[in-house]
């Protein structure tokens, strides 16, 4: 059925879209086992890779990042951006086994580290990865954790708590959902600069009309 309204509009075709957009909210919530009011729809997991990479890092203006070397392009890309920009990055190996270990993770983090990203599930190989345990390196060190679960959810638990992220990512069309939808998960906690400004959507932190038919799909 079609829905033509504006989300951000008052009359009542806007309002019937509105309600599609937090319905979804919540519905992409639930999985994660957050607050709705946590997740913020994006075009993809890339837009929200990036935005979650290069936004910690514009917002603390320098730093080191942590990731691995079997990330999807979408986070090393951004990565290759901080780093072009002056930003360094180090990028863990995983093991034969596909598996990026906890104990390289720590290794690799500084003083200077404002940023872990680690992808929950791979998307060549499907290894899990320990993102529990790293996100507890992480945050005894005061870091924030991402994790691009792009792979997982929908397919695995993701319930953000387990997993002890500040940043998790997802996208539609991989739990058979329509593309050019997605969402990012943000506990709240560390500060980032939008990827997109000139608007008022999603909390002023990713601009632009919603793409209610995407999102609903999602």
């Amino acid at each position: 059925k079609s829905v033509p309204g504006n989300p951000s509009s008052l009359h009542t075709h806007g309002r019937k879209a509105r309600g599609l957009i937090e319905r979804a909210r919540e519905s992409v919530a639930s999985l994660l086992d957050c607050r709705p009011d946590r997740i913020f729809f994006t075009s993809g997991g890339t837009e929200a890779n990036n935005a979650i990479i290069k936004g910690v890092y514009g917002a603390a203006g320098r730093g080191h990042i942590v990731t691995s070397a079997i990330e999807h392009d979408s986070v090393l890309g951004a990565c290759k951006q901080v780093e072009e920009a002056g930003g360094q990055v180090t990028y863990v190996h995983a093991g034969r086994d596909g598996i990026v270990r906890e104990e390289d993770v720590r290794d690799a983090i500084r003083s200077d580290t404002i940023l872990v990203s680690i992808m929950h599930a791979n998307n060549e190989t499907g290894a899990i990865q320990p993102v529990g345990g790293i996100a507890r390196i992480a945050r005894a060190r005061g870091i924030p954790m991402h994790t691009d679960a792009v792979q997982s959810y929908g397919k695995v638990r993701t319930t953000v708590d387990e997993l002890g992220c500040e940043f998790l990512t997802l996208t539609a069309h991989k739990i058979n959902g329509p593309k050019g939808a997605g969402a990012m998960y943000w506990r709240g906690n560390t500060k980032w600069k939008p990827l997109i400004f000139g608007g008022y959507q999603e909390q002023r932190l990713r601009a632009g009309t919603e793409g209610v038919h995407q999102v609903a799909g999602l």
